[in-house]
């Protein structure tokens, strides 16, 4: 018992440091792949087919725009996170320079660029369905008010979507803690990389069981964040400070 307590202790300060670049990849995908997401759904949604529109605005403004989202999020969403990865690292490292040398990107960068690109489709999704849930008199009540487009969205429909979205954005966000683990499969030395390596190195499974316990650590306090402000919000649509 105690050799084991000394062996985690051996081991824990490698393990930390693969949590410090698990913990670094998730939030840089969190906080850039949220405000990236709403911006597309936003974008989709301006970008609809309406009755008045007429041949140039239908035809030359919208659609290549909706095309084009349409395409992003048809590509992201439709095939493995993995390979995209493999796609960033593995395939820019094909593209020549200029000056005769590949083009590489770092394991991290790589990472982040494939993530915030993969969950900003999910996320993009999720506030569009949030904001199609919002009530039809919401728009009319805002136009009789006198509101503009970007005004109904700012001031009525987007407060709203945001308290329709909690759970499945919570969902998401605790699948992109366990999804950090494929980085490792390009040479990011993240959490579940460092406990393979102490595996592979040392021949025993507590790494493995020590890196379990750090992903279970964190799902659990995201769990409990988002339960406080999934009631908080409830609190506040119905009133009560």
């Amino acid at each position: 018992m105690q050799e084991s307590i000394e062996y985690i202790i051996q081991i824990l300060p490698q393990l930390l440091e693969g949590l410090k670049i698990t913990l670094k990849l998730f939030a840089v995908t969190l906080v850039l792949s949220l405000p990236l997401g709403l911006i597309i759904s936003l974008l989709k949604e301006a970008v609809a087919k309406k009755s008045t529109d007429n041949f140039v605005i239908k035809w030359i403004v919208k659609f290549p725009v909706r095309l084009l989202i349409n395409l992003y999020l048809w590509i992201f969403r439709g095939t493995p996170l993995m390979l995209q990865l493999f796609f960033f690292y593995f395939g820019a490292a094909m593209i020549k320079l200029s000056n005769g040398e590949n083009f590489a990107l770092a394991p991290f960068t790589a990472s982040v660029i494939a993530f915030v690109l993969n969950y900003a489709a999910y996320f993009a999704e999720i506030f569009r369905g949030g904001i199609i849930g919002v009530n039809k008199g919401q728009y009319e009540a805002s136009k009789a008010l006198g509101l503009t487009g970007i005004q109904t969205m700012r001031y009525v429909v987007v407060p709203q979507m945001i308290r329709t979205v909690i759970p499945p954005i919570a969902n998401e966000t605790i699948v992109l803690v366990k999804d950090t683990a494929l980085a490792s499969s390009i040479a990011l030395i993240d959490l579940l990389k460092a406990s393979q390596r102490a595996v592979n190195r040392d021949m025993k499974i507590s790494p493995l069981l020590m890196a379990a316990l750090f992903y279970l650590v964190i799902t659990l306090l995201l769990t409990f964040a988002f339960n406080y402000l999934e009631k908080r919000l409830s609190i506040s649509e119905q009133g009560i400070k």
